[in-house]
């Protein structure tokens, strides 16, 4: 049976929580030595098992922001981030463990906020693949031990952090493969994505930021956007929709006030 560890990130913050899956790494080297030899079928951002609604027929919107990390994602949007705190805007936050550990006191205090629900982005915001798939130009993890590590290593980070586990992921380019999502689902732990691509990977104009979000706006909608990149349309766009989406009697909310689907 190969040996299973859980990389110890770059920052760790003493708690008196001791992360769930810490105790069942039996039960995880199990998991995961069930998928040797598996060949994935699926490989995408909207394949079986990936959430990517609300399940709703109400007109709210979940917003959700990657936070990407690197070398050129550790930055933060705080005049969007401020625009929502202001508004009273609720948000699903999807960090990178780079980014947490670039961004460690605002993580914190993000973290803290009533309005924001932090979930997991990944450790090195790799595709979640167990055979090195590629989405956008960057290689995904390239085994089922690698994937485990890329969502686990990141878990574990959040947990120490904020004592509170994360319950969803979406991966780096938000691509999976069916045999990473079955994974995801044995580590109780749910694979988002969106309906809504809000600002594709903060490269959109505002004026496009906001016709995506105000044309394609529907009961249950997850919107995907960008919290690392102050420099794009982002927050200009999401400022220009919020008044509008208001007015067709929309409201916002996190991932975890409905059930997902």
């Amino acid at each position: 049976m190969t040996s299973l560890s859980v990389k110890s990130p770059t920052i760790i913050e003493r708690s008196t929580v001791t992360p769930s899956f810490l105790h069942s790494l039996d039960r995880n080297q199990l998991v995961l030595d069930s998928y040797h030899d598996q060949a994935p079928t699926a490989w995408g951002e909207f394949i079986p098992g990936v959430k990517t609604k609300l399940d709703t027929s109400e007109k709210v919107i979940a917003l959700t922001l990657d936070a990407c990390g690197g070398a050129h994602g550790s930055q933060y949007d705080e005049e969007l981030i401020n625009y929502l705190i202001d508004h009273s805007i609720p948000a699903t936050l999807f960090i990178n463990a780079r980014w947490i550990n670039h961004n460690s006191d605002q993580f914190l205090k993000l973290a803290n906020h009533p309005l924001f629900q932090i979930e997991n982005h990944g450790t090195e915001h790799k595709p979640l693949s167990v055979n090195g798939e590629i989405a956008w130009g960057i290689k995904g993890t390239h085994s089922i031990e690698e994937a485990y590590q890329e969502v686990m290593t990141n878990h574990h980070l959040i947990t120490e952090k904020t004592g509170k586990e994360p319950t969803m992921f979406r991966p780096g380019t938000a691509y999976f493969d069916d045999i990473s999502v079955r994974m995801l689902y044995d580590l109780n732990i749910t694979p988002v994505n969106y309906s809504i691509l809000g600002d594709a990977g903060a490269t959109y104009t505002s004026n496009q930021v906001t016709d995506a979000l105000v044309n394609q706006a529907e009961p249950g909608a997850i919107a995907l956007l960008h919290m690392n990149q102050p420099n794009s349309g982002t927050a200009e766009g999401l400022k220009e929709a919020i008044p509008q989406l208001l007015d067709q009697g929309y409201s916002f909310v996190s991932l975890s006030d409905h059930p997902l689907k």
